[in-house]
């Protein structure tokens, strides 16, 4: 799978791309990430990629040339998916991550400033994302958000399967508590049921904090899929 990020800050994405799960999936030529720098598709002595708007006295936005530029050389295939990088987007969840790692290419367009020309988003790109309701200084951030979030789903990058399906969210169901050494840590004592060595019931107390755990920080999750019977029954225990 093949990204490829427009930006004008390409130097940031360097120490992201060397590390960690995505820096090893890029060694194995699993997943490819190209950074193209904007400024490299303008066509002025000065690299010029953003302008005031008409109708405004303050504030700058991209323009649409080096934008169009930049995805029409960058584009390899019909498979492809371009996104821009915008709080005006659509909320971005593990559902459409599991979209776009259908797809063999995803371009991704950083915003800066105050936003980018109108013809940009109705012409050129497939989709508007956003992370969060919040604002940050510019697309590079979320990108990276979600180059990771989309690698995770391509087979090979992350090395067991099955830790990708215990993943929260995946399940859509957040994960259960997890406990390491020492047991005892400042008199705050890890579950005896951890230490029983009786797999069924340890099995069976996962799955319950971890429905806690949901109904607690997350409920909203529960109600947007079918539980099943031992769910229900879980829920049911919890509540009283």
């Amino acid at each position: 799978m093949r990204f490829d990020v427009i930006t004008i800050f390409p130097d940031l994405f360097k120490d992201f791309l060397s590390f960690g799960i995505i820096g090893r999936a890029i060694k194995k030529g699993i997943i490819e990430v190209r950074v193209h720098n904007l400024r490299d598709y303008t066509k002025d002595k000065h690299r010029k990629v953003d302008d005031k708007p008409y109708g405004e006295e303050t504030g700058m936005i991209l323009m649409p040339e080096p934008v169009f530029n930049a995805v029409e050389n960058v584009k390899v295939n019909e498979n492809s998916w371009v996104i821009l990088l915008s709080p005006q987007g659509k909320l971005f969840n593990q559902e459409i991550a599991f979209k776009f790692s259908k797809f063999s290419q995803i371009i991704l367009i950083c915003g800066r400033y105050e936003g980018v020309d109108e013809r940009i988003k109705e012409h050129l790109i497939d989709e508007e994302i956003s992370i969060g309701d919040y604002i940050v200084s510019g697309g590079e951030i979320p990108a990276m958000v979600i180059i990771d979030a989309v690698s995770r789903l391509v087979p090979g990058v992350v090395g067991k399967e099955e830790s990708l399906k215990k993943d929260s969210f995946f399940s859509k169901i957040l994960d259960y508590p997890r406990y390491t050494r020492p047991r005892n840590f400042r008199g705050l004592l890890v579950p005896d049921i951890l230490l029983s060595g009786d797999h069924e019931k340890i099995k069976k107390w996962q799955k319950e904090k971890a429905i806690e755990n949901t109904l607690r920080k997350r409920p909203d999750l529960l109600e947007k899929f079918e539980l099943t019977e031992e769910q229900k029954s879980i829920i049911k225990k919890i509540k009283g």
